[in-house]
């Protein structure tokens, strides 16, 4: 049974308490490529490895079932500074 990206999205969002989430399904539906950007205050502070490891934890139990998994990590400022750049 694959994951889904809602699943994925409302376990990251209530385990970090995340302000935001998006989550891409590269793989066309099937659930095996998987990206996500997750922006919450739980990684101010926090090394990229750390926010990582959080984010892992946070699925452990889906994780295995996704053949390829990135994440972009943000804490709140880092994502209004982003977003400020972008526009």
């Amino acid at each position: 049974m694959s994951v889904t990206a809602n699943e994925l999205k409302q376990k990251l969002l209530t385990a970090l308490e995340a302000d935001h989430v998006e989550v891409t399904d590269l793989s066309s539906g099937c659930g095996q490529n998987i990206e996500v950007l997750i922006v919450s205050r739980q990684f101010e502070g926090l090394r990229l490895l750390k926010r990582h490891g959080l984010v892992n934890a946070a699925l452990k139990d889906e994780i295995g079932q996704i053949h390829a998994f990135s994440q972009k990590t943000l804490t709140p400022v880092e994502w209004q500074q982003r977003q400020a750049a972008s526009s």
